[in-house]
């Protein structure tokens, strides 16, 4: 397999699998907000999450982003989120 080939991996910050990217969510923190990066092109501190219901769940039961990004977290981002998997 050459290099072009390689499908970039990340891991997901609730269940610690490491997945490639376009199954993967990316959340960035910028200006003190969390936004969602579809594009996966904005600038900031990104983490990335398991795009099914499980993993979303435990995102915000476990309060993983309120320590990762060490602020209190909009529950509205979690909203975004299950109805962005359920699309």
């Amino acid at each position: 397999m050459s290099k072009s080939n390689k499908i970039p991996e990340r891991m997901c910050i609730v269940c610690r699998e490491m997945k490639p990217k376009n199954e993967l969510i990316r959340l960035v923190l910028i200006d003190n907000d969390i936004k969602i990066d579809a594009k996966q092109k904005l600038p900031g501190r990104g983490v990335w999450v398991d795009r099914n219901a499980t993993c979303i769940h435990n995102l915000e039961k476990r309060k993983v982003l309120n320590r990762t990004f060490k602020k209190e977290i909009n529950p509205d981002i979690y909203k975004e989120l299950e109805s962005m998997i359920n699309e």
